[in-house]
């Protein structure tokens, strides 16, 4: 599951990089089944319950599961990029919100504290705790922004499987549902929404958007539970968790 992990996380870094005003989401997803395969690796997305595509790639309102297409991303522009990968009959799933060249500031603070709850989340991934004390440290945190968590999509086991048992809600109750035992992996995803936790499925059965048409950040990694504590299998090491000092100024002076 490590080199799962890392290679799924190596392709949505390479991602990021790609990431520019004028690009399509189909390029992006073009380019990630490439490096998968390149990797050994098969998209696990791809086919899975008739999903089309290798990555999930969600702008703006879009939540989770959106459609890559040839439509092109544009200045100020939020994009979650979801991506996951099968190797050697093993998972890693991961995923990121990525400002797309000057973003206003109140859209990469949605990212930022997106990527605190997922730190938060992590922290609880320690044997002898629960799984909704996963969740409420996603919750607490985000509502004390004022931020919409969304309830209809969780996060989940990943192991052989993409989608295994326990759910990991992005809300609940410290001490209540399933204890965590070392040797657990979790996907542990927070979607995040700037207004209403509410979502709607467009036309295509597939593509999740807020209901109220304000913008949403997801972030994912693959979290193995030891005895030591949390391994984030999908973290590459060096890898930037937040938007640049510089990308928030050129939003703040916007």
């Amino acid at each position: 599951m490590r080199a799962a992990g890392q290679l799924v996380g190596q392709v949505l870094l390479e991602l990021k990089r790609m990431v520019a005003p004028g690009i399509t989401t189909l390029e992006l997803d073009m380019a990630a089944e490439r490096m998968i395969r390149d990797g050994g690796g098969i998209p696990a997305f791809k086919g899975y319950h008739g999903f089309p595509f290798s990555i999930c790639a969600s702008v703006n309102d879009e939540v989770v599961h959106g459609f890559p297409s040839n439509r092109k991303l544009n200045d100020g522009d939020i994009i979650s990029i979801d991506c996951g990968v099968v190797l050697n009959g093993f998972v890693g799933d991961t995923a990121k919100t990525i400002p797309v060249g000057r973003v206003r500031a109140e859209w990469l603070r949605l990212i930022e504290v997106t990527e605190e709850c997922l730190a938060r989340a992590i922290e609880q991934c320690r044997v002898g705790r629960h799984v909704g004390d996963i969740g409420w440290a996603v919750q607490q945190h985000a509502e004390a922004h004022g931020y919409g968590v969304v309830r209809d999509y969780v996060g989940h086991g990943v192991g052989r499987k993409m989608h295994e048992d326990p759910q990991i809600p992005n809300y609940g109750r410290p001490g209540t549902k399933e204890k965590i035992r070392a040797g657990y992996v979790f996907a542990v995803e927070p979607m995040i929404n700037l207004g209403t936790e509410a979502t709607k499925v467009l036309a295509d059965g597939w593509t999740v958007v807020t209901l109220d048409g304000q913008p949403s950040a997801h972030v994912e990694h693959t979290v193995a539970v030891t005895e030591e504590g949390p391994e984030l299998l999908t973290l590459i090491t060096g890898e930037a968790e937040a938007p640049s000092q510089e990308q928030t100024e050129l939003a703040t002076s916007s």
